[in-house]
């Protein structure tokens, strides 16, 4: 049932035009045709930040070969429950694609998912037993039925000739392989799935609008402003729902919010350098999806007791793990003090170090 509105008041706003927004104002029309939607973005159109292609891994993620989702328990037997819940989601993901494809939203599945083999590939004793166990464990369920193992470096070098290239005759290495892996780009999809919901009555997007505050109503509709980026006009709306997709934008807007969720959440950047090759002659020798075992680097940030603000830290320290991947070879740690956005300090000084680390 639609609540009674002005007509020029939509019942929900999507902020953020990405992979999340996109997907869920697909499924919310796709259940409530008549609800009327609108999508707030910062850029000039959708899909232009997190949900690109050379933004993001572009993996299909059904746990096929990321080892952080197999950890091993104390005993050293290896726990998959997360990898079977990942798996089952993404399967979920394209049951729901297949069916946008069937009734003609997406016109071309091609034109963002495509078929790659995902390897897991570790070195060292202790890294190849693990790599064992968890193929052991993953290759007895159906939902990873046909994954390959080998630690046979002739089929290796079938599998990734580029990754073998020049190791030593010596080194202990493994692999895993499951053919059915995906590549998506997100990037496409959300711009399929955003042309089709433009398609549809009750539907706008404003692009080039950065949503400056949310604030709620006294009668429960949430009040949102927006700041044209090209001409600076600013206005208004208020929406029933509201939902923050804006990447790391969304931290913000949820604290301002003023909702008890948006409480306690503090965040890090994490950057990385996609490196990409247009050397036909090298690309055409490469063809998987390949993830390594991460080493763990140690993180520590220090707080003062009197800390307050996003990061809402009441204790004098606190420690925790940063993963760095993929494995092995030199790595290079920088350093730097952080702030919050206000400028105000959210720390005496929290260091953060990044690997740069290549298989």
């Amino acid at each position: 049932m639609i609540e009674n509105r002005t007509a020029s008041e939509p019942d929900v706003v999507l902020v953020g035009a990405g992979i999340m927004s996109a997907t869920l104002g697909v499924f919310l029309k796709e259940l409530e045709p008549a609800l009327n939607i609108s999508m707030v973005e910062t850029l000039d159109g959708a899909a232009l930040e997190s949900s690109d292609a050379w933004n993001n891994a572009g993996t299909g993620h059904a746990a096929n070969c990321e080892l952080n989702y197999t950890p091993e328990r104390s005993d050293g037997s290896i726990d998959i429950s997360k990898a079977l819940d990942v798996n089952v989601e993404f399967d979920l993901s394209r049951q729901f694609w297949s069916y946008l494809v069937t009734k003609g939203a997406i016109a071309d599945p091609q034109s963002f998912i495509h078929p790659v083999p995902h390897m897991s590939f570790v070195h060292g004793p202790d890294n190849v037993a693990f790599l064992k166990k968890r193929f052991a464990a993953m290759s007895a369920h159906h939902c990873y039925y046909g994954m390959e193992y080998t630690e046979d470096k002739k089929k290796l070098s079938e599998w990734v000739p580029l990754v073998m290239e020049g190791r030593a005759a010596d080194e202990q290495v493994a692999a895993t392989r499951i053919i059915t892996g995906a590549d998506v780009d997100y990037g496409s999809l959300t711009r399929s799935l955003v042309r089709y919901l433009a398609g549809m009555t009750g539907f706008t997007a404003h692009y080039a609008h950065r949503v400056t505050h949310i604030s709620r109503e006294p009668g429960g509709r949430w009040r949102i402003d927006m700041k044209n980026q090209r001409g600076g006009e600013t206005h208004s709306t208020t929406a029933k729902f509201v939902y923050l997709g804006a990447g790391g934008g969304a931290l913000l807007l949820l604290q301002k919010s003023g909702i008890p969720e948006g409480r306690g959440y503090g965040g890090f950047p994490v950057s990385g350098i996609w490196l990409r090759c247009d050397d036909a002659g090298i690309n055409k020798r490469h063809h998987a999806k390949v993830y390594g075992k991460a080493p763990s680097v140690l993180l520590r940030c220090r707080f003062p007791t009197s800390t307050r603000g996003s990061l809402a830290a009441s204790t004098r320290s606190c420690s925790g793990l940063m993963r760095a991947f993929p494995p092995n070879s030199s790595s290079m740690a920088r350093s730097w003090p952080c702030s919050s956005r206000s400028g105000r300090p959210i720390s005496d000084r929290c260091w953060r170090s990044l690997a740069t680390i290549s298989i």
